[in-house]
This record gives structure tokens, C-alpha cells and sequence, in this order.
């Protein structure tokens, strides 16, 4: 918990970054919903979604985009391994990982107060969008959010470590910026995707992280089951994880680290 409370107030520092975010996500919130607008007044019940559905799908993606750092990066492991820094996270009587984990719990509260509440209220404003009205629907998607987050973090974790073995990661964040735009649900709905491209991208760890709370808000999915496909994955992300810290840590001492 302190290490929550560290990183939510180191992040709360750059508060106008975040507000600038958050503006920015708002107006390219606006220009995705016209496009979605249009899409689906060409094809009425397109995925599932009606034209409300997809605009409101639109702006929570929009607000996934800070919590859950679609487009990569908020860690600062790949740096502290070039700079040799790594070392002493790794004599830390604490596991690194859930230390790296803590900390961006907290960076990940405080952008979803600064950058996901206000392209939302805008979306809601602006063009109206689908709010549950069940207290177990908002339960169960605020539990989505922070598994989805999770998720977010075990991905970009082993990206980051991937840095122990090829120095340079940022190939790597690449083709991870790539995955996760297009099989997160980011640009649209995966339940549009056809065939067996659609059943492979919802069963993909990128739908936890926007695709399936997106879902569960909208009330499109079962919650018991959406919760257990993101908890299923947040097991194998973290365990994966904590594979490749085990081995990096054994890499470290060979290279005299």
C-alpha cells in the first residue's frame, strides 16, 4: 500500500500533463464516435452494438487509454537495467515485480480520475451514452478495470524485462504497441472481427484490457465469466513474469551485475 500511495502522488505531480491528456482523449474521442456513428447507421446492429453502444464503447476505450497505458511504456525498468540501476531493485527484500506492480497501481488511480472521468462526462454530454443503473454491473466493471490494469502491467512488464537480453527493448514495444492496438478492442469492437479472427482476438490477454470491461459496462457479457477470463490471464501474465525476473536475476550475477 505505500508503494500505491508513492506512485499515485509521484503521478499526481504532473497534473497538467495529465489534464492535456485527458483533453486530447476527449477531442479524438469526438472524431472516433462520428466515425462509429456512421459505421453503425450503415449497419444497424453491427457486433451486437447499436449506435449508443458503440459511442459509448468508443469514449471507455478512450478512457482505458491512460489506466491502462494501451499504447505502452509507464515503466521505468527497461531504463534502470541500461543504466545498471536494476541491481539494486533486484537486492530489494521485496519482489521486484510486485514492486514495479504497486507502484503502477498507483499511477494507474490517479490517471483514471484525471484522464478517463472527462472524456466520458464529454461522451455523455455530447452525444449520450448507455450508463448501467445496476450496482452490481458498476461492482463488477470497476473489479474489470483493475484486472484489466493488471493485465496491462504484466504485458508491459515482460517487455520492459525483455531488456536484460536484448538491451534495446524498444523493437519489442513496438510490436507490442501493435498487438495491443489491434487486438485490445482499442480501434473497434472485436465482436466485429470475422470468424475465426474475431474468436482468436477475444481470446487473446489484449481483450482483457479494454475489450472485456468495455463488455461488461455495457452489459454485452456475463460478468462471473468475463472476471474469470481476465483473472485466468492475469495468472499467467504474472507467473510469466515472474519466470523471466527469476531468470533475469540469474543473467544480472553472470554479467557481474
Amino acid at each position: 500500500m505505500t508503494i500505491f500511495r508513492y506512485g499515485f502522488r509521484r503521478h499526481a505531480t504532473y497534473r497538467a500533463a495529465a489534464f492535456a491528456g485527458a483533453f486530447t482523449n476527449t477531442i479524438f474521442g469526438v472524431l472516433r464516435a462520428y466515425v462509429l456513428i456512421a459505421l453503425w447507421s450503415a449497419r444497424p446492429g453491427l457486433g451486437g452494438y447499436d449506435v449508443t453502444d458503440a459511442v459509448t464503447f468508443c469514449f471507455l476505450t478512450q478512457a482505458f487509454i491512460g489506466p491502462m497505458q494501451v499504447f505502452g511504456g509507464g515503466l521505468e525498468l527497461s531504463q534502470r537495467v541500461r543504466t545498471g540501476d536494476v541491481a539494486l531493485d533486484l537486492v530489494r527484500p521485496a519482489s521486484l515485480q510486485m514492486w514495479s506492480l504497486a507502484d503502477d497501481l498507483g499511477r494507474a488511480a490517479f490517471l483514471f480520475l484525471a484522464r478517463s472521468v472527462p472524456p466520458t462526462v464529454v461522451g455523455a454530454a455530447v452525444f449520450g451514452i448507455n450508463v448501467p443503473v445496476d450496482p452490481v454491473t458498476w461492482a463488477a466493471f470497476l473489479v474489470s478495470v483493475t484486472l484489466g490494469i493488471v493485465v496491462s502491467f504484466g504485458l508491459r512488464y515482460l517487455v520492459a524485462l525483455s531488456a536484460c537480453w536484448i538491451v534495446d527493448e524498444r523493437g519489442v514495444q513496438s510490436m507490442s504497441l501493435v498487438m495491443t492496438t489491434f487486438f485490445s478492442g482499442m480501434m473497434l469492437p472485436l465482436a466485429i472481427f470475422p470468424g475465426w479472427l474475431g474468436t482468436l482476438a477475444q481470446a487473446l490477454p489484449w481483450a482483457a484490457m479494454v475489450q472485456v470491461p468495455a463488455d461488461v459496462f455495457l452489459g454485452k457479457t456475463a460478468p462471473l465469466g468475463a472476471l474469470a477470463f481476465q483473472a485466468l490471464w492475469v495468472a499467467v501474465v504474472l507467473a510469466a513474469g515472474a519466470l523471466a525476473t527469476r531468470s533475469a536475476r540469474r543473467k544480472v550475477v553472470i554479467h557481474g551485475g
